[in-house]
């Protein structure tokens, strides 16, 4: 039987993971040491292996509970609700993820730059299996009149594009817009509410 975590290793595992995101959304997984890891949680390297034994169990771990919180907006997106509604809904939801969580987009963009040797099985499997899910409610919308017709998974990964882009390209979107535009994001959401809302409306 495995003992429960104490509250010390609880927080250091924490604190394990959060500075691993950080190395890893700027160095990448081949990039990213150990060494570094450690020293951005201010822990020995022999008290990090002592929570994770290795890099990639500590990457490993960051990815799962990262594709958890990347599908909770489609998973969100309610079949008895207004078609329109539901995917502005799902707009707002992946811009807000880009906006609150762009480290970790970056973490998920370098893997699949990678060729996703890491999370492969979760896309072919858990994700793919979402994304039919939800394109088989999207074309009912549009069969019923209740959407325009454009290609269901195409249309969910445009949305991922449109949002995401906010969190990956972070420095070249404010190098861009410059200093008079601190906050990206407002002026984001409405710009895809109307591009959205007037591609989707029947």
């Amino acid at each position: 039987m495995t003992r429960p975590r104490t509250r010390i290793q609880q927080r250091n595992s924490e604190t394990i993971l959060e500075a691993a995101l950080e190395v890893f959304s700027q160095q990448g997984f081949r990039g990213a040491t150990l060494d570094q890891i450690a020293e951005v949680a201010g822990l020995s390297k022999p008290n990090l292996l002592y929570y994770f034994a290795s890099k990639e169990a500590i990457h490993g771990a960051l990815l799962s509970g990262l594709l958890a919180t990347w599908l909770n907006p489609l998973r969100a997106m309610d079949p008895d609700g207004d078609p329109v509604a539901e995917l502005l809904g799902y707009v707002r939801r992946k811009l807000e993820l880009s906006r609150d969580f762009p480290r970790e987009s970056r973490l998920f963009a370098n893997e699949m730059l990678q060729g996703a040797p890491r999370i492969r099985a979760a896309l072919e499997g858990e994700l793919r299996d979402l994304v039919q899910e939800k394109s088989a409610v999207l074309q009912r919308w549009m069969d019923e009149g209740r959407l325009a017709p454009v290609h269901p998974v195409h249309l969910i990964f445009s949305v991922w594009a449109l949002t995401q882009h906010y969190a990956d390209f972070d420095v070249q979107v404010r190098a861009v817009l410059g200093k008079a535009a601190a906050d990206p994001f407002p002026e984001a959401g409405q710009f895809l509410e109307v591009l959205f809302r007037r591609l989707l409306e029947p």
